[in-house]
């Protein structure tokens, strides 16, 4: 063996003993026993091989799922039936939940409608999933099992679909998606040919799916490290389109990334959202309802499309400070970032950089003056006093938001004798 391959070799044996260790193997010595078997397998499997963060752990197992439920509440787990008709189970052990599914075979397949039976051949399992990197499997003793050259893709950085894509596509249009967002998270170089070649063929198939699930897939296909050039390939086939329903801004992406790594901020989908497919509030209302995208992202979207062009570190510190107090540091962030990234400036430039940053050096205070103040100055509640309280907040920011007592009671004195007057 080469020291190379002795190498991956260490690191592969330091990778599945991680994984098998702690609560995974109180539940693997559970399920693995009495002439069942149960593995790791998925996406903790490829994570721990490549050196990433885990995420979540999946176990696939012979047993059936009553028996799975018999075992682990028999040691004490919590057993929740989330996806039972299927075979799925997510068990609880300190705190921290399993999903654990029994091997199963597809019957018919209609999309995400399958009727599956349950089986006992770890090979067929491996082969109904979706990417070669995602069926690697490792048992209680840390031997890791691969029925599909998911190794081999690994070590290339290759993200490839089992067996004919097309048939794996049909199966799941979403897997359409996730083969984009698979290569921009792992993959290196260009796509899988044979897989971009499916997806485009079954790009209508995209429509059948439901929204949230569609969200999903991209809010994570956005902060992968390698979204930017799979976002041009999506573009340059059709498929972004027929996902955000717009014209996609990927230069504006691109730009948004950039200031990210120059502020230091982690990779944030909203506001890269924003960046690739908001020009105008209008944008946000069609990515609103396209992508099911909740409440507050919708609201995210909605003040980085209103005005960010009038955005500029060239009408220096106080107009910036009234912005930062009128939106917020979150809203004043996305907001300035959007004009930057729209700029004709670079990352680097230093006044934009002091724009951005502001909030790292100043914070907001609230309005000092309340109702009582007014009040006590002779103004009537009603419409009287809501209008004194905006003009003296006016005047308070147009003063600098100062905190001295006599300079608010001098603001509230003008703004009362104009209202009772």
């Amino acid at each position: 063996m080469s020291d190379a391959a002795t190498a991956r070799s260490g690191q592969r044996v330091a990778a599945t003993v991680a994984l098998t260790a702690g609560a995974a193997a109180r539940l693997l010595a559970v399920l693995d026993r009495d002439g069942e078997e149960a593995r790791i397998i998925g996406g903790a499997v490829r994570n721990a091989l490549l050196g990433e963060p885990l995420g979540d752990f999946d176990i696939a197992t012979t047993a059936q799922p009553d028996e799975v439920i018999h075992r682990t509440e028999a040691a004490g787990f919590k057993a929740v039936p989330t996806g039972i008709d299927h075979g799925t189970l997510t068990v609880v052990i300190d705190g921290r939940p399993f999903e654990v599914t029994t091997l199963r075979e597809d019957v018919e397949t209609f999309g995400r409608k399958a009727t599956v039976r349950f089986g006992r051949d770890w090979k067929a399992d491996a082969e109904r999933r979706d990417f070669t990197m995602n069926a690697l499997s490792v048992t209680a003793d840390g031997t890791l099992h691969d029925y599909v050259g998911g190794l081999d893709d690994l070590r290339d950085r290759r993200v490839r679909f089992i067996g004919d894509p097309a048939t794996r596509i049909a199966e799941d249009y979403l897997r359409i998606l996730r083969f984009f967002r698979f290569h921009a998270a792992y993959g290196e170089g260009a796509l899988d040919a044979a897989g971009l070649h499916a997806c485009i063929a079954a790009r209508a198939g995209l429509d059948r799916l439901s929204r949230e699930r569609v969200r999903m897939e991209v809010i994570k296909l956005l902060v992968a490290r390698g979204a930017e050039p799979v976002l041009w390939t999506m573009a340059e086939t059709g498929l972004l389109l027929a996902v955000l329903g717009g014209v996609p801004l990927i230069t504006t992406f691109a730009a948004m990334q950039e200031r990210e790594a120059v502020l230091g901020l982690a990779p944030d989908a909203i506001r890269r959202l924003g960046a690739l497919a908001v020009l105008v509030t209008e944008d946000a209302e069609r990515l609103w309802q396209r992508l099911r995208l909740a409440n507050a992202e919708y609201k995210r979207l909605m003040a980085m499309g209103e005005g960010w062009w009038r955005v500029t570190p060239h009408d220096g510190e106080r107009s910036a400070r009234v912005l930062l107090y009128r939106l917020g540091p979150q809203s004043f962030a996305d907001r300035v970032l959007m004009g930057w990234a729209h700029a004709d400036a670079y990352a680097s430039d230093a006044d934009w950089r002091a724009l951005a940053t502001l909030p790292q050096r100043w914070t907001a205070p609230a309005f000092p003056l309340k109702a009582a103040d007014f009040i006590a100055r002779g103004v009537a509640k009603g419409p009287a006093l809501g209008a004194a309280m905006r003009a003296a907040e006016a005047a308070w920011i147009a003063a600098g938001f100062p905190a001295g007592t006599a300079v608010l009671a001098r603001i509230a004195d003008t703004t009362a004798a104009a209202a009772t007057g």
